[in-house]
């Protein structure tokens, strides 16, 4: 019995919009003859509408958990991505730093371009070359989200490198 009231109750509240504007245009039409109108001429739980919740329920309740943005959105949640080079060029790093960055325009297969940072010393990378692209950003380059992954499709390792050698896809040299 109590089961029911309360799926009445929660099915049809006496405050619902609906219901308060047939108030406000038809005044005698309140309450027809329904299976429920004895029910709510009975017991009307709320006369109002109910209000915020109080400063204790709220310091009292779980904080929602912030999801936090992506910060390379155009992977798309992949660890990779596949593209083609449509322009390398040299970029200049912000301010206490000085060099000649190397920085590839790529278009992803999704069809959006990036800009992705090529690692290491020398580079075999030209128009029209397909790469892998990931995440990372290069610190003192403004814009510049991602980095092209060495060693791989048309990228090769950095020649000659002993220290670091899995980030720059140099196979071990030979003693």
């Amino acid at each position: 019995m109590f089961s029911a009231l309360r799926l009445t109750a929660q099915v049809a509240r006496p405050w619902t919009a609906s219901t308060l504007l047939h108030r406000a245009i038809a005044p005698s039409l309140t309450y027809t003859a329904s299976p429920f109108s004895a029910c709510f001429l009975a017991r009307s739980f709320h006369p109002t509408i109910p209000a915020a919740a109080t400063l204790n329920q709220a310091t009292r309740r779980k904080p929602k958990k912030k999801t936090r943005a992506s910060k390379s959105p155009l992977l798309e949640g992949n660890t990779q991505k596949k593209g083609v080079v449509s322009q390398i060029f040299i970029a200049k790093p912000k301010k206490p730093n000085s060099a000649k960055r190397k920085v590839a325009r790529v278009k992803l297969s999704t069809g959006k371009t990036v800009q992705a940072y090529v690692p290491g010393e020398g580079h075999n990378l030209q128009d029209h070359s397909v790469v892998l692209i990931r995440g990372g950003r290069a610190q003192d380059l403004p814009g510049v989200r991602y980095k092209v992954v060495r060693g791989t499709l048309d990228f090769s390792g950095v020649v000659g490198r002993v220290t670091a050698r899995s980030k720059y896809g140099a196979k071990r040299p030979k003693q």
